[in-house]
C-alpha cells in the first residue's frame, strides 16, 4: 500500500507539469488545444532519442522540452494565421505529430531501461542519504530522489509560472484568454500572444513527456492518448478543492489536483474488479464526477440562498405591516 502511495505521489508530481500546460491553454487563452496528445509523446521520444544516442539526460530533457514548445507555436500559427478553428488546428497538430514522433522514434517504442537516465544518475547522486532514511524510517521509499526532485522542479516551474502570468505579457495573455476584443482594441498583437502562450503551454506539456519517459522507462507513440482528459481532470478537481480565485491559487491547485487524480487511479486499482485497459474509463468518470458534483453542490446552496433571501423578505414585510 505505502510503495502504492509514494508510486502515485512521484507520477502526480510529473503529471502536474503537464497539468500546468493544459491550465494554460484551457483556462488561460481559453483554447481547446489538442495538439497536448501530441507533444507530450514529442517530448518522450526526443529524450528518448537523444538519451540513446549519448546526450546527456538534462539536455535531452531540455530538448524535448523545446521541440514541444515549436510544436505549440506551430498550432497557434495555423489557428492565429491560417484561421483554422481552434479545436481543429489543435486535432491536426495532433495528427501530424503521431507521424513526426514515429520518425523521430524510428520505431513504435523505445527502451530506456539500459541507459542512465535523470532519475537514475539522481539516484545514484542520492543514494547515501536513501540509506540515512531508511534507518531512521523504515517505509521508506526505494529512494528519495524522484520526490525529492519533482518537489523541486515543480515549485520552481509553479513560481516562474506565477510571476511570468503577472508580468506586462502575462497580463496580455490572459487578457486574449478573458476578452479578445477588448485586448485588440489596445493594438496588441493577439495572435502572437496566442502563438506564445500554445508554445509555452505544449513546452511544459513535452517537458512532463520527457521527465515520465525517463521515469517508466521507455517512451512509446501511443503514450499521449487521453493526455488531455488526464491534464483536464486535474485542473478539474484542483480547482473544485483549492479554488482558483488567484493565478497562484490555481496554479497550487492544479498541482494539487495532478496528485490527487493520481491517488485516486491508484486507489480505482485496488479493486480486482478494474484491469489495467479500464484506466481511461476511470479517468473519463472521475472528469465527469468532478464537472457534475461542484455544479450540484453549487445549485443546493444558491436554494438555500433563495430560500433564506425570502424568509427575510417575509420578516422584513411582517415587521412593516405590524
Amino acid at each position: 500500500m505505502l510503495t502504492a502511495v509514494y508510486g502515485s505521489l512521484e507520477a502526480g508530481l510529473i503529471y502536474a507539469i503537464m497539468a500546468l500546460g493544459v491550465y494554460l491553454s484551457f483556462r488561460i487563452l481559453d483554447f481547446p488545444d489538442l495538439t497536448v496528445d501530441g507533444s507530450f509523446v514529442t517530448g518522450a521520444a526526443v529524450a528518448a532519442v537523444m538519451i540513446i544516442d549519448g546526450a546527456h539526460p538534462v539536455m535531452a530533457t531540455i530538448a524535448g522540452m523545446i521541440v514541444g514548445f515549436l510544436a505549440g507555436i506551430l498550432t497557434g500559427i495555423l489557428h492565429s494565421y491560417g484561421k483554422i478553428n481552434p479545436l481543429l488546428s489543435g486535432i491536426l497538430m495532433m495528427i501530424a505529430l503521431y507521424s513526426i514522433n514515429l520518425r523521430i522514434m524510428g520505431k513504435s517504442n523505445v527502451s530506456l531501461l539500459q541507459e542512465e537516465t535523470l532519475f537514475s544518475k539522481l539516484a545514484d547522486a542520492m543514494a547515501p542519504i536513501d540509506q540515512a532514511v531508511k534507518s531512521v524510517i523504515s517505509f521508506s521509499p526505494t529512494t528519495w530522489s524522484v520526490i525529492i526532485t519533482m518537489v523541486l522542479l515543480v515549485a520552481f516551474l509553479k513560481l516562474i509560472l506565477d510571476y511570468f502570468l503577472k508580468t506586462e505579457i502575462g497580463l496580455a495573455i490572459r487578457a486574449v484568454g478573458d476578452n479578445e476584443e477588448m485586448i485588440k482594441s489596445f493594438s496588441a498583437n493577439t495572435n502572437f500572444l496566442k502563438v506564445l502562450g500554445l508554445g509555452l503551454s505544449n513546452g511544459l506539456v513535452a517537458l512532463s513527456g520527457a521527465l515520465v519517459a525517463q521515469y517508466n522507462g521507455f517512451s512509446d507513440a501511443n503514450m499521449g492518448i487521453g493526455m488531455i482528459v488526464i491534464g483536464l481532470a486535474s485542473v478539474i478537481i484542483g480547482e473544485a478543492i483549492v479554488g482558483s480565485k488567484t493565478i497562484v491559487r490555481a496554479t497550487l491547485a492544479v498541482i494539487i489536483g495532478a496528485v490527487i487524480y493520481r491517488f485516486i487511479v491508484a486507489f480505482a486499482f485496488r479493486f480486482n474488479f478494474f484491469e489495467t485497459g479500464d484506466i481511461k474509463l476511470i479517468t473519463a468518470s472521475i472528469v465527469i464526477l468532478a464537472l457534475i458534483i461542484p455544479r450540484y453542490f453549487e445549485k443546493r446552496r444558491e436554494k438555500k440562498r433563495k430560500l433564506a433571501r425570502k424568509r427575510g423578505e417575509q420578516v422584513a414585510s411582517a415587521k412593516t405591516h405590524s
